[in-house]
């Protein structure tokens, strides 16, 4: 089954970003709290999924969010049910905004064993691809976490998120391998050496017909994905901000030519609910900027 070969192209030659708006149940709380939504102004997940809805609407549909900086969003799996503007959410992104949509297809993470968070499993799996397919989303994203340069730890990541990205491929849609390195990790340059290995010799394996997407926590050496980056059967390599402040975030993405932001904390740092719809977008808009500059510097 076939990619969405114009969505593909776009991703492969945009200059621009992916926006992850796609925190879940765990994360959401905080992400509300950071909007200026406290939890004594929600009774239950119903109500919580409805305020973040409506942050989420109030993002995508403002006018500093378009294809120009933003050429790729990531949703949660019940945005993918939901609308903006009357619309359907994947269909809104591409067809309203030229914006490549994906969907976040784990579930959460295991405890921590030998250093490291793999994906739960991810039930019904099959159908919600072919769900996400018929909707018009070109991609998935699985989050793994790796907290200590444990090579069994790590092997397990990266068999798991390559076994998971070759069904994600074999359903027409494209990968966002997301093995995250925790950035308080005591080794963490140490891990990024083991990891980039492990990747390289499991993207040897992948053929370039079918090329996927690496999400990775901006790494402690310059310019240290680069390999990665030139890979045939990568089409992208996208960094997570992973907790570091925009500005921080930015500061160390400008210097990894060919990494471009997916942020979800930077992206939504300093808007709020409490804002006016000029203050909301003008905030909105010198985000987009700086993480647009920062990916095509």
């Amino acid at each position: 089954m076939a990619v969405n070969q114009e969505q593909l192209d776009r991703i492969k030659s945009g200059q621009g970003f992916i926006a992850a708006l796609d925190q879940s149940g765990g994360s959401t709380p905080k992400a509300l709290k950071l909007y200026g939504i406290e939890e004594n102004e929600y009774a239950n997940d119903a109500e919580m999924f409805g305020l973040v809805h409506k942050m989420r609407t109030r993002i995508v549909t403002s006018p500093a969010f378009s294809g120009e900086r933003v050429f790729g969003a990531i949703l949660f799996e019940r945005t993918l049910d939901d609308t903006f503007e009357g619309q359907g959410a994947a269909e809104y992104l591409w067809q309203t905004k030229g914006v490549v949509p994906f969907l976040k297809i784990d579930k959460g993470l295991e405890d921590e064993a030998n250093g490291v968070q793999l994906l739960k499993p991810i039930p019904g799996l099959s159908e919600l691809l072919a769900r996400a397919k018929a909707k018009g989303v070109f991609g998935t994203k699985e989050r793994s976490v790796i907290k200590q340069n444990n090579a069994d730890g790590i092997a397990a990541v990266l068999d798991q998120q390559f076994e998971l990205g070759q069904q994600v491929l074999d359903a027409g849609l494209v990968p966002i391998i997301e093995p995250e390195v925790d950035i308080n990790a005591a080794d963490k340059a140490d891990i990024e050496t083991t990891l980039k290995q492990g990747l390289l010799e499991r993207l040897d394996k992948v053929a370039p017909s079918t090329p996927v997407i690496l999400k990775l926590t901006l790494p402690e050496v310059d310019g240290f994905f680069q390999e990665l980056v030139e890979h045939p059967s990568v089409l992208k390599v996208v960094a997570l901000s992973g907790g570091y402040v925009r500005d921080d975030a930015n500061a160390r993405l400008a210097k990894n030519p060919g990494v471009v932001a997916s942020f979800s904390r930077a992206l939504t740092e300093g808007l709020s609910a409490q804002q006016s719809d000029a203050e909301f977008n003008a905030s909105l808009d010198k985000a987009i900027e700086s993480i647009y500059r920062a990916s095509v510097a």
